[in-house]
């Protein structure tokens, strides 16, 4: 088609030539013109073979380029997922940027603001629901005068087994491997194993929680960390100091987590507010025996805040606990044996938080002041003595990173604990006349976003005797982990 195409053009072409002489010889002339004709045939044919030929190799290359490449990418994504888990419910580590350190470069950020969640899309890769895995090591030296921190007591209080303090020397604090998923467009998962410093693993969370509920409404089963107060969500090596603020291990045993069910429900407001609910099985510290056919604990919490201005924000929270325990034992250091307890606890607690960083940005500079305060009674049987027992405390911290990498921070405690029978004097449950409090000063040295060195120092005087008590702590996070909590 194409030669037959330019055959025509050129023929209409000579066709509007003249002819000379006025047709005198025109045998001649239609001679010459078809001899013109061939000819040029034949040069534009050969033009014609070699761009057809150029054009065929060319399109022979592209291919075999467009092939490698898909190969290449191929093999790229293989290595990939053979190396890393894809990203998930815990957000993969996020590219080179300024240090800032790893306990409140997510605090700093304000609340944000109420959206929608965009619908589910099916995933890209076979990878897609594979787990993110992650893995956060805490290391102690600890140096104490004149007493071992293992034997700390706080007059007042039957504490838990996870109330103490690292022993002296060096020791390993609460370790962890988490892995997290989404399931499917609807659910994702999270299992997190902790290991204290005598190696020994524990399931500290391991729920399912719901992605695209309507209404604002989160629905969480499984094992996990209670909503109430400020950081008793927050594991361990989340927290602004090395250790729980007196309050939570007296109250709480550092923090309570149990198995059960949660509900949240985000308000479809401008400011941020959010309510929830927890029905958990009792058998957390300060319940026990999973009272009341398996459902021993429940709570419920709300928490509200926003932003001042582009530099600060500040979140409220309101708290309430309530369990039973059926025979709960604790440990009795006076008397090196067992106490024994049967009734109920209740816990409020009043949660306040600011933040500021100079226009929004952290990186440089930030400050977080924090402060609660508890109010909680203790009403049973405690070693076959009836005790009904009025509890208080408070606690107030602020943590300022005044350049990149470093900060330095001040924490005051304090409990009290009403009188008892004197039937119970002498027991852990007497105070004494004694006010349990302590206050603690740290310097921090971020080295990233994943790796902190802090030096804290903590005058306790949360029993009879004071202690002094040096505290060096390393804490390195390493794989996918997601963003804190305000």
């Amino acid at each position: 088609m194409k030669r037959q195409m330019i055959l025509a053009s050129l023929l209409a072409s000579y066709a509007a030539l003249p002819l000379s002489s006025a047709f005198a010889d025109e045998a001649t002339d239609l001679a010459a013109i078809r001899k013109q004709l061939n000819a040029m045939q034949h040069e534009y044919e050969a033009k014609i073979t070699t761009i057809e030929t150029r054009l065929a190799k060319a399109e022979r290359d592209a291919k075999a380029a467009r092939s490698a490449a898909q190969a290449a990418s191929r093999h790229q994504a293989v290595a990939a997922a053979a190396t890393r888990p894809s990203e998930q419910v815990a957000q993969a580590a996020p590219p080179p940027a300024p240090p800032q350190p790893a306990d409140i470069s997510a605090e700093s950020a304000p609340i944000p603001e109420q959206s929608s969640a965009p619908p589910p899309t099916p995933p890209t890769s076979q990878n897609a629901f594979n787990p993110g895995i992650a893995a956060v090591l805490n290391g102690f030296l600890m140096a104490s005068s004149p007493r071992d921190t293992k034997n700390a007591i706080i007059p007042g209080f039957a504490l838990g087994d996870e109330s103490g303090l690292p022993p002296r020397g060096f020791s390993i604090g609460e370790s962890e491997i988490s892995f997290a998923a989404n399931i499917d467009p609807e659910l994702a998962g999270f299992l997190d194993i902790s290991f204290d410093d005598q190696n020994n693993p524990d399931v500290e969370e391991a729920y399912i929680t719901t992605k695209d509920l309507p209404g604002g409404l989160t629905v969480k089963a499984g094992r996990f960390l209670s909503g109430i107060g400020y950081i008793n969500e927050r594991h361990a090596h989340d927290w602004s100091f090395s250790d729980a603020p007196l309050p939570y291990r007296a109250f709480l045993n550092n923090q309570y987590g149990d198995d059960g069910v949660q509900v949240r429900w985000l308000a479809p407001t401008d400011m941020f507010l959010e309510f929830g609910a927890e029905a958990f099985r009792g058998d957390a510290y300060p319940a026990a025996g999973a009272a009341h056919n398996g459902v021993g604990t429940a709570t419920g919490f709300v928490h509200t805040g926003g932003d001042i201005n582009d530099s600060s924000s500040w979140l409220a929270a309101l708290s309430y606990l309530h369990s039973s325990a059926e025979d709960r034992v604790t440990d009795d250091p006076l008397s090196s044996g067992v106490d024994h307890f049967t009734g109920n606890d209740d816990l409020g607690i009043l949660s306040l938080v600011y933040k500021w960083a100079p226009g929004g940005n952290p990186t440089v500079q930030n400050l977080v002041l924090s402060g609660e305060g508890f109010l909680g009674r203790e009403k049973g049987i405690f070693d076959d003595v009836p005790v009904s027992q009025d509890r208080n405390g408070f606690y107030v911290q602020g943590v300022y990173q005044f350049m990149p990498q470093w900060s330095a921070g001040l924490r005051y405690a304090e409990v009290n604990a009403s009188g008892v029978s004197p039937l119970l004097a002498g027991t852990v449950l007497d105070d004494l006349g004694h006010t349990p409090r302590a206050e603690t000063a740290l310097l921090e040295y971020d080295t990233s976003e994943f790796g902190r060195i802090r030096l804290q120092y903590t005058h306790d005087d949360s029993d009879v005797k004071s202690n002094d008590e040096l505290l060096m702590q390393y804490t390195v996070i390493f794989g996918p982990h997601g963003a804190h909590r305000y």
